[in-house]
């Protein structure tokens, strides 16, 4: 099998990031947008293009299986700039359709072209009150939650998935995005991550590592992420300069 890569949602914060880290590590990196505006990006970066939805599921499956890649990372999001707040509530509805049924989608078309590992993104700000700081196996907010209820169910949805897909499946719960393309300059809440160390978790996630779920974010009281550094020897203060 080629040491080929399939990045879902290469052209965001973190897809940009982490492209040019693969291609330096010798992997070919196929990476998707939706829009064929954004196919010189993808140029750019050394990325082959891949102008697909999530949600064309047999498309999806078809490249899939012509690509055969070794590794499948999921950074797809569907939330707006800077979370502007006026479309929050839309967004977290749509984000939890990307992560329930667009995360299968990838999945499965991901498991029928032969892949041997599965790296996605989830979040680690949806646990539910009790002992701090939070480990992995901590539970997360109940659906029943006013806010955050059905994005909770939609992490639990994806991580079921991704763990229980039959082949070595990897979450990484990150903290809140701050740093380039994610209009935050600086931390904006506890557990917040630097979207260059969370980039550099998932090119580790690629070759070390066990399957299971890691949180990765900066350190404070709320939330251990001793964990992913560990595991990964991954340090969240790590920049691309």
């Amino acid at each position: 099998m080629s040491k080929t890569i399939f990045l879902a949602g290469a052209t965001g914060a973190i897809g940009q990031v982490l492209s040019p880290l693969l291609i330096k590590n010798g992997w070919k990196v196929y990476g998707t947008t939706r829009s064929k505006q954004k196919v010189s990006l993808l140029n750019e970066m050394g990325v082959e293009p891949v102008v697909v939805d999530v949600y064309e599921a047999q498309k999806l499956k078809d490249i899939l299986a012509d690509i055969k890649p070794e590794v499948v990372i999921h950074q797809l999001t569907d939330l707006p700039y800077a979370l502007n707040a006026d479309e929050m509530e839309a967004a977290l509805v749509s984000n939890a359709r990307l992560r329930t049924e667009g995360t299968k989608n990838l999945i499965d078309a991901a498991v029928n072209a032969g892949c041997k590992r599965i790296i996605a993104q989830s979040i680690s700000f949806v646990y539910d009150e009790g002992r701090i700081p939070h480990l992995e196996e901590d539970p997360l907010l109940p659906l029943s939650h006013p806010v955050y209820g059905e994005t909770a169910e939609g992490v639990r949805n994806l991580e079921r998935q991704v763990t229980e897909s039959g082949v070595e499946g990897i979450v990484l719960r990150y903290g809140l995005l701050y740093g380039p393309k994610t209009g935050f300059d600086t931390p904006i809440a506890p557990a917040s991550v630097h979207v260059e160390a969370a980039a550099k978790a998932a090119e580790i996630a690629v070759t070390k590592g066990q399957p299971g779920i890691y949180n990765v974010a900066e350190a404070d009281e709320s939330l251990s992420c001793e964990k992913a550094i560990g595991a990964f020897d991954w340090n969240p203060d790590w920049r691309v300069s």
